[in-house]
Order: C-alpha cells, then sequence, then structure tokens
C-alpha cells in the first residue's frame, strides 16, 4: 500500500466530483511531464492521491476516464478518412496513434511509480463491479486488460512451486484465495503441501508476495473419480514414486483485477512438465473438476429427458436445489443414469453461443484438454452437491493432443471427448 501524501484528501468533508476532479488534474500534469525523475514523482503522487479516494469519488474518477481520456472523435474521424483514401503505413500510424485513448498512456505511467502495478489491479477489480450498472465504462476496462496482457504476457511470469517452508504471506494468500476446495486452515493446508502432493503457483515480479493463479495436484495410482479422500487431511502420506496418474484437483485465478488475462494453459502445461521430470512414471494428467452450472441449468428445464418416467423424480431434485437444499445422493440407478446423461449433455451440448455453457469446461477444453470421465458422486460435499448433484469430470491433458485439441477448440468450438463419454451425452435410449 503506498504512503499517505503530505496533503492527502481528506475525506471527512470529502465531495466526491470535487475530489475525483482534483486527482484528474494530477493526471493531466503526469501525461504532459517529460523528465523521468519528475514523472516517477508525479506518477507516486497521482497513485496516493487515488487511493486516499473514497469509494464514490473513484466512481466519478471512472466516469472522468471516460469523458476526458478517450480517443477524440474529430481526430479519429480524419485519420480514418486519409487510411481509406491512402492506405499507407504512416495514415496507419496516424490511424493507431488516434485510436489508442489517452488513458492507455496514463495507465503506463503510473507504473512509473513503485506498486503502480498493484494499483492498477486494483482499480480494474473495482471497475468490473461497475460495468453492469455502466457500459460506458467499457473502453476504460478494454484499456487496462490490453495493457495486462501485455504486462503480465508469459515471459514475465515465474512458476514456483508452494512448499510448506514458502512464506507466510503466501501460504496465507493460498487459504485466502482457494475458490474450488476450501482451504481448512493450516493443518488442512499442509496436508495438501506433503510429498504426494504438489502445489504451483505463478508470480509476476510486480507482484511478488501475490500468486496470479494456482494448481493443486495430487500424485496417485490410477486416476481418481472422488475428491473428498484427496481432501482429507488425515489421509495417509504414499510414495509418490510409485504414481502413474497426476490429477489437477483445484485450479484458482487469485486476482479478480486480471479477469480475462489467461494463466491456466500455460500453468498446466508448465506444470506437467516438471512433474513429467520429476516422476518419469507419470503417464495420465488428469484433472478432478466440478460442474459448476449443472444444477442451475437443470432447474431451467432446457433439457432432453431420455426416459419417458422420470420427470416427476427429477423435478423433485429440482425443488431441493431452488431451495438450497442438496439433493438426496442415494437415488437410484435409473434416476443415477438418467442424471448421468443430463449431465454429459450439459457438458458436450449446452451451449453460451458457440462455447460450452460450463465454465469449468470452457477452461479446460480450451486448453486441449480432453472430456474423458464422469464421475458420479465425486463430490459430496454441500457446495458439490447443489451446483453439480455430486458430478465430477475428469479432464486429461495428453501431451501429444494437447494443441491439436486446442486448435479445434479454437477454429470451431470443437469439444474433444472420449468414445463413453459421448455415448453417454446421447439423446435417446442407451
Amino acid at each position: 500500500m503506498l504512503r499517505s501524501l503530505i496533503h492527502p484528501i481528506d475525506s471527512r468533508s470529502s465531495n466526491p466530483i470535487r475530489d475525483a476532479r482534483s486527482v484528474m488534474g494530477r493526471c493531466q500534469s503526469l501525461l504532459s511531464e517529460r523528465g523521468e525523475v519528475s514523472g516517477a514523482r508525479l506518477a507516486t503522487e497521482v497513485l496516493q492521491a487515488y487511493e486516499s479516494l473514497d469509494s464514490a469519488a473513484r466512481d466519478a474518477l471512472f466516469d472522468l476516464l471516460v469523458t476526458e481520456f478517450s480517443p477524440n472523435p474529430i481526430e479519429l474521424g480524419r485519420a480514418a478518412d486519409a487510411y481509406r483514401a491512402d492506405p499507407s503505413q504512416a495514415n496507419l500510424v496516424r490511424l493507431q496513434a488516434a485510436v489508442e485513448a489517452p488513458r492507455q498512456e496514463l495507465f503506463r505511467r503510473f507504473n512509473m511509480a513503485q506498486g503502480g502495478t498493484a494499483v492498477l489491479v486494483g482499480m480494474r477489480r473495482q471497475l468490473l463491479k461497475t460495468l453492469g450498472a455502466h457500459p460506458e465504462r467499457a473502453g476504460v476496462d478494454a484499456d487496462l486488460t490490453h495493457l495486462f496482457r501485455s504486462w503480465f504476457n508469459r515471459g514475465f511470469l515465474v512458476l514456483h512451486r508452494i512448499e510448506w517452508r514458502t512464506s507466510a504471506l503466501v501460504l496465507e494468500r493460498l487459504i485466502e484465495y482457494e475458490a474450488v476446495h476450501q482451504i481448512q486452515g493450516w493443518r488442512d493446508l499442509r496436508r495438501r503441501l506433503e510429498a504426494d502432493r504438489r502445489c504451483y503457483a505463478l508470480f509476476h515480479p510486480a507482484l511478488p508476495d501475490e500468486p496470479l493463479i494456482f494448481i493443486e495436484a495430487a500424485l496417485a495410482h490410477g486416476m481418481p473419480a472422488k475428491v473428498q479422500p484427496l481432501l482429507d487431511p488425515e489421509a495417509a502420506v504414499v510414495d509418490p514414486a510409485g504414481a502413474d496418474c497426476a490429477v489437477f484437483y483445484s485450479i484458482t485465478n487469485c486476482q479478480e483485477g486480471l479477469r480475462g488475462v489467461s494463466f491456466g494453459n500455460a500453468l498446466i502445461k508448465q506444470v506437467a512438465d516438471e512433474l513429467s521430470r520429476d516422476f518419469p512414471r507419470l503417464k495420465t494428467f488428469a484433472t478432478l473438476s466440478p460442474v459448476p452450472g449443472f444444477g442451475e441449468w437443470l432447474m431451467k428445464g432446457d433439457y432432453p429427458l431420455t426416459m419417458d418416467d422420470h420427470p416427476t423424480a427429477i423435478r423433485k431434485i429440482i425443488d431441493k436445489l431452488r431451495v438450497r437444499q442438496p439433493p438426496e445422493p442415494l437415488v437410484g440407478p435409473a434416476i443415477q443414469r438418467e442424471l448421468s446423461r443430463l449431465c454429459a449433455y450439459y457438458l458436450m451440448y449446452a451451449k453460451r453461443g458457440k462455447a460450452p455453457l460450463d465454465p469449468v469446461a470452457r477452461f479446460h477444453l480450451a486448453n486441449g484438454a480432453r472430456l474423458e470421465r464422469l464421475n458420479w458422486m465425486g463430490d459430496t460435499s454441500p457446495a458439490g452437491l447443489t451446483r453439480s448433484l455430486g458430478f465430477t469430470v475428469n479432464y486429461v491433458y495428453r501431451l501429444a493432443d494437447v494443441e491439436r485439441n486446442h486448435e479445434a477448440y479454437a477454429k470451431a468450438s470443437g469439444i474433444a471427448a472420449s468414445r463413453n463419454f459421448q455415448r453417454l451425452a446421447r439423446v435417446g435410449p442407451a
């Protein structure tokens, strides 16, 4: 956190618009400054002033970034007309300069101050919360996203294995950020870092104590179908040298302000390479993933029933979901088969545009994984039962096929799936 200004904005008598305009005045000075030393000093003052703003003033500041730091439409029109008339490189450079919003250069200059990157990531985190009510701010978000994709590209990121001896600050971050399977304190965390477990995280030099994304893996014999045994802090530690499968059971993006900046593909591939070197017997790299959108999709009723006598039973399960009660896990075999078909159908055919509706499926399929196996009662936690009806999915990362699967998905939204999974997802009698 940046230290306060000698004369910070007094929040006790603050006027949001006035305070925001005061910061904007300093931003104008920062943009007009040419010297590096004075520019760094001004950047520090601007960021300190921004951090002293209350939420209302920051909201007003976002509006000023739209109205006062957007491209000049007249200059942009002239540059576009000139390029249409003569598509020369000189006119292209002029058009590119006219298209870029002045706030992009402003954000670049923020980075002259120590801690500037962290403040900008926090700024975007707050901005994202306002976009629903203020769609006109989408340009500001796009500019920040554009810069972050450059600043946080794979060449700048560093992979570290997280161990029990890792700094307490980073370990605390893991407990705080874990979004898939909540870490129940230090004892739980320590078990997740034992010899038959691995945790890796990507870091950026500008945020040395802040993991950007981390992945937790278990080294096992065979591909696990259930997550609870992997999360049991009392589970015996096994010799990882005998493992033939590395199962990724949790992947967490830590920085909301970096939403839309992809790290997962690079992380999974690099971790698989690291594990392959450490454990040559590993043959399978797979996930044990939730199906977080399945319960909500089922409640909407937009699905095919393949057997005539089950709508009533499935409706009872949906009614429990509506009141946030986990569905009864001990259902009959026929209902189990029906729900399994519906879940497989959901993962293969339920869409958001051309992409899978399920967010976890989008992530892994875009990274080149294959839908391998659906597991009944793979996650019996309250969250797993309510959101996924207890289902887990094994996505397999076969390193020889990852690039081909990724290209098929990127070009035509092609979904790689095992034959058994494809058969399960078919509509109609088995």
